[in-house]
């Protein structure tokens, strides 16, 4: 699983004009899953099913 970081500057993700992070592929904005465990939320596409960290 990559950072989101690493995804927008591959150009798998992109900020719209809201600065909200959505996935190039699909087009669709990035749902956030954070496990109160981990210190990294996880950015998942609605669509296509990739996950991205976010950290901190």
């Amino acid at each position: 699983m990559k950072t989101t970081r690493k995804g927008l500057r591959e150009g798998e993700l992109e900020k719209d004009t809201y600065d909200r992070l959505a996935c190039s592929e699909c087009g669709e904005t990035l749902k956030t899953r954070n496990d109160p465990e981990e210190v990294f939320s996880v950015r998942t596409c609605p669509d296509c099913g990739t996950e991205w960290k976010e950290l901190g």
